[in-house]
């Protein structure tokens, strides 16, 4: 089959604004405890008000529950404690009328050790789904290390009833599939024609290494010969794109940039994922903050590739898991543990912060200054549910749970979540400074000034400069080293962009020409302006920003 034109495609996963959620703990309408798609839905018309255009959906499967859904005991229902498929089908249609997109949790990496496939797999050396999952007599020689060390101490775990030993790279309950099979390719390919069929625009595609690794990392397996990881996942692209041309794949690449390169769709290949979270300038962003020196997220960013028309950055603060800093150096990770996560209660794996953002920083200027940044890069915004607020987390609850409670509403003992007692809810909420009574969605829409209203600023200018999407990125080299300053052009277009990431007042000085005379600098925050021709000097609040457009947009803008 040969790649359909680029050109066709509907590209509008280049510049929405994506966010993140988990339905158990976002809305409770039934009063049974749990968050669910009727509750989901009757909050669109909030997200479509913030300015969401993508909503990301974590699993909302029937699962084993040993891993907040990603357990999964059936790849092709809804859990009964969420709804139905046709609420479902109704969330979609809700969301697409006002003006947003719907894509779901691909999880097919692995399966819970209670899915029927797995339960018949184990059954018997001779069961036909024993190949199914990765089954040998010892694991390999210098096996790949857990996903999460200190709860798994070996990705291979022996099974009593045969003898023989699984691959799980995430926990020992998770058996991983052998998507090299080809009757699990076939279920891969029926799963997501289910959920293109019901509506949905794409699919969040987890740990994608993993996924595409193939048995005994792509070593000869059943089908006698070698697994092609790269092969696979332009397959499922296809397959993807021709049930819905518009549908499109984000996936979770943590790799450094260079590697990303690989899973991308590209010039003349249109197969592959449009769409990678961008881990390594996100990690280099927390040591910036920790050292109040723009040095390393600029330098992240200077070498992070272009790309083409055909693939986009995802730029995100923090996901639904841990705050990986895994591509730090150790020092680095001291630093950055040491101002952001001081006890080790506040970590997770040796690699990984589970606190939420204010908790951090502490300082409410630092972070909106963190969410302006992360607007003013080139590539799409991924929000998670209750950033726009500035939820805390619950640090009682174990592991990455702590991040993940109820959503807040109002400012009441329940939240607004659920009419339910609390001991019928997922998880706890944060208490004490960070507690619905303290940090709620009302609240901060009836006043102008809260982080709700900035986030929604936020997110109207994206909107009302598409070009800032589909842009190049230029770092400018300035001498205050707290300051990042970075220009973004498309056609016609340019925007000047400083952020302070330090605690103090700094000035900056620029020189900015054109051959055609004067610049113009309009300030996207005030509309005001000012006209320049040579020396620009501008004064930086601490954690302040600046973002400018530039007309003529082919101005040069460089460090005094």
């Amino acid at each position: 089959m040969s790649p359909r034109p680029i050109e066709s495609a509907d590209l509008w996963w280049r510049n929405a604004v994506y966010y993140c959620l988990d339905i158990q703990v976002f809305q409770d309408s039934d009063g049974d405890g749990d968050g669910d798609i009727q509750g989901l839905i009757s909050r669109i018309r909030y997200l479509t008000e913030l300015g969401v255009t993508c909503l990301w959906l974590m699993p909302f499967f029937p699962t084993a529950d040993r891993d907040d859904g990603y357990d999964i005991t059936d790849f092709f229902a809804v859990d009964p404690r969420l709804g139905t498929l046709g609420d479902l089908v109704e969330l979609v249609r809700v969301a697409r009328a006002n003006g947003m997109r719907v894509i779901v949790d691909f999880v097919m990496n692995h399966t819970s050790a209670e899915h029927p496939w797995f339960k018949a797999s184990r059954a018997s050396k001779d069961s036909p789904h024993r190949d199914w999952y990765v089954w040998r007599d010892a694991p390999p020689p210098n096996p790949d290390p857990p996903v999460f060390p200190g709860l798994e101490d070996s990705t291979w775990t022996k099974d009593e009833r045969t003898g023989q030993y699984y691959l799980h790279h995430f926990r020992s309950h998770q058996p991983d599939l052998n998507v090299e099979h080809p009757p699990v390719q076939e279920q891969i390919e029926r799963n997501l024609g289910l959920w293109l069929e019901l509506g949905v625009s794409g699919f969040r595609v987890d740990a994608v290494p993993f996924l595409f690794s193939g048995a005994d990392q792509q070593a000869a397996g059943p089908t006698g010969s070698a697994y092609d990881g790269d092969d696979h996942l332009r397959a499922i692209e296809r397959f993807v794109s021709h049930r819905n041309g518009e549908a499109a794949l984000l996936g979770e690449v943590n790799l450094p940039h260079e590697q990303q390169l690989r899973w991308f769709q590209a010039e003349g290949r249109a197969e592959g994922l449009q769409v990678q979270f961008d881990f390594v300038s996100m990690q280099q962003l927390f040591l910036s903050l920790a050292r109040g020196d723009a040095h390393p997220l600029a330098a992240a960013l200077r070498e992070r590739p272009e790309l083409p028309p055909t693939a986009q950055w995802a730029n995100f603060v923090r996901n639904h898991d841990e705050l990986t800093l895994d591509k730090l150096a150790p020092e680095e990770l001291e630093e950055v543990f040491a101002a952001f996560a001081p006890e080790e209660g506040m970590r997770l794996f040796g690699r990984g912060i589970r606190r939420r953002l204010p908790t951090m920083l502490g300082d409410p200027r630092a972070v909106r200054l963190v969410y302006t940044l992360m607007f003013s890069l080139p590539g799409v915004p991924v929000l998670f549910y209750g950033e726009e607020i500035g939820m805390g987390e619950a640090l009682e609850v174990e592991g990455r749970y702590a991040v993940r409670s109820p959503m807040q509403w109002e400012a009441d003992a329940s939240g607004g979540f659920s009419t339910a007692p609390p001991r019928r809810w997922p998880r706890p909420m944060p208490g004490g400074e960070w507690g619905p009574d303290r940090v709620n969605v009302a609240d901060q829409r009836r006043d102008p000034a809260s982080l709700w209203r900035h986030i929604q600023r936020l997110t109207t200018m994206y909107h009302d400069a598409p070009e800032l999407a589909w842009s190049a990125l230029e770092i400018i080299g300035v001498r205050q080293k707290a300051v990042l300053a970075h220009v973004c052009r498309a056609d016609d277009w340019a925007m000047l962009a400083l952020h302070n990431l330090g605690d103090g007042r700094e000035s900056v000085r620029l020189e900015v020409r054109a051959e055609s005379g004067s610049v113009t600098l309009i300030d996207r925050f005030d509309d005001s302006s000012m006209t320049i021709d040579g020396t620009l000097e501008l004064d930086l609040d601490a954690y302040g920003w600046r973002w400018l457009q530039v007309s003529p947009p082919d101005a040069t803008i460089r460090r005094v």
